[in-house]
């Protein structure tokens, strides 16, 4: 129990730091941009991300770096905190690594089009 719940601790204060780096440099990239009608913002923090946990795990496969805290602290926490995109990008790598490309395929297909599905379904479901 005592384990469970200083894993916990690690994943939520990773979260907490990550989500407060997302709002921040989120908002700062798009009040710096002259074209904001488009989500500049969202499209850096998804990209860092997406770089910062190819170099996370990149580290943790390749010299075993890192022990289980700094991964749920920094790849579950911080990062799920910051964009969950990076999940998303490097699960799909790794099916693109493991030569799994019909799944890599279908991941990119179901995510963008259920989850877009989904919003408009949400969307409509409580603005009526």
């Amino acid at each position: 129990m005592k384990a469970a719940l200083i894993n916990a601790a690690l994943v939520g204060s990773g979260g907490f730091v990550g989500a407060m780096c997302r709002y921040g440099l989120s908002g700062l990239v798009q009040r710096n941009v002259a074209l904001a009608t488009f989500p500049y913002g969202t499209l850096a923090v998804n990209l860092l991300g997406c770089l910062l946990i190819g170099i996370a795990v990149g580290l943790v496969d390749s010299r075993q770096m890192f022990g289980p805290e700094f991964r749920l602290f920094t790849l579950i926490g911080l990062l799920g905190g910051f964009t969950t995109y990076s999940t998303f990008g490097y699960e799909t790598f790794a099916l693109l690594r493991d030569a799994e490309f019909l799944r890599a395929a279908a991941n990119v297909t179901v995510h963008v089009v259920l989850g877009l599905a989904l919003v408009w379904i949400g969307y409509a479901f409580t603005s009526r």
